[in-house]
This record gives structure tokens, C-alpha cells and sequence, in this order.
């Protein structure tokens, strides 16, 4: 599993938000989906995500004298473990929420300024609930979610299916102590 620097760059996040759900993408790929990166910062963070075993080259071809890649991510790499999260200070959690927070508003901007996009008809849903749960209740409902949504990654968008994003955040809301 990776460390927080590395996975909530806000490139290399946005590279792995594109590829999470998706079978596998050339840099050229990558690139057309994200074209407000340029190709050498998307090289590199590309580079830098392979290295550190988050990205895995899948396939390999000649194109035009050059050798183009295919990656994916390796899902159970591209995560930040127990360890990482707990030496993370109060700071970094809020550099890091920034980052992730940014990067989901960034797919909403993308997503809301195509001239096609039609949020009620394409069930574009944000909203925010909350639920009263112990600590074991609370893990078992983050497992229940991240299991139901796991049993859907493998699929493809054959039979009129839509890659949808999903995008996770707990809050405990503690009352303030006096």
C-alpha cells in the first residue's frame, strides 16, 4: 500500500480517479480525459505511479517508433493503510481532504460542463446523511458499502451501462467539548 504523498498528489489522483473502474488507458488516453495536464507532467506522475507498483502496464505496443503503454491500477495498492493514516498529522488529513476534495470537484466541473450533460436524467446524486452507529458498526457498514460497490468494478459499459463515480468521506460529528 502506498503513502499519502504519493496518492494524493492532485495529478496522480486524478490519473487514478480515470483509470479506478476502467479496464486500462494509454497515457494518450489519460491524456484526452484530462487534457488540462500537460504530457510531460503526465509522463512523469504516470512514471511515478508505476514505480511504486500502483499502476501496472497490462500491454505494450509499437506505435509510430515508440513503445505505447496500457496501465491499470493495482486497486489493492492504491490505497493509504492503517499505518499511513494513523501518522498522518491534523494537518496532513487536511491537505489531504483538500487534495481529495478538490479532485472530486474537478470530475463534477468536467462532468457538469459538457454541453450534453443532464444531471436529473443521468441520476447525478449528492447528498449527506447521517447514521448513529458503535465502532464495530461503523466498520461493518464502511465494509458492506465498499463491498457493493467492489462487486460492481468488474463490469464494462456493454449493455448500456454508465461508469459512475463514487466518492466516500466518514465525518464523526462529535459535539464540541466545553
Amino acid at each position: 500500500m502506498a503513502n499519502a504523498n504519493l496518492l494524493l498528489h492532485p495529478v496522480r489522483l486524478r490519473i487514478l480517479q480515470t483509470l479506478i473502474g476502467v479496464d486500462e488507458m494509454t497515457t494518450a488516453q489519460l491524456r484526452e480525459r484530462l487534457p488540462d495536464v500537460s504530457p510531460a507532467s503526465m509522463y512523469r506522475h504516470v512514471a511515478t505511479l508505476t514505480k511504486a507498483g500502483i499502476l501496472e502496464v497490462v500491454r505494450e505496443r509499437p506505435v509510430r517508433g515508440t513503445i505505447e503503454r496500457s496501465y491499470r491500477v493495482r486497486q489493492d495498492e492504491a490505497l493509504i493503510d492503517e499505518d499511513a493514516r494513523a501518522a498522518m498529522t491534523k494537518d496532513d488529513h487536511r491537505q489531504a481532504f483538500a487534495v481529495f476534495s478538490g479532485a472530486m470537484m474537478a470530475d463534477f466541473d468536467r462532468y457538469i460542463s459538457r454541453d450534453d450533460a443532464d444531471p436529473p436524467r443521468e441520476n447525478v446524486v449528492y447528498r449527506q446523511g447521517a447514521v448513529w452507529v458503535t465502532d464495530d458498526e461503523f466498520t461493518a457498514l464502511v465494509d458492506e458499502i465498499e463491498a457493493a460497490a467492489k462487486r460492481r468494478t468488474h463490469h464494462t459499459p456493454d449493455d448500456g451501462r454508465t461508469r459512475h463515480l463514487l466518492s466516500f468521506v466518514f465525518v464523526p460529528d462529535k459535539p464540541a467539548e466545553s
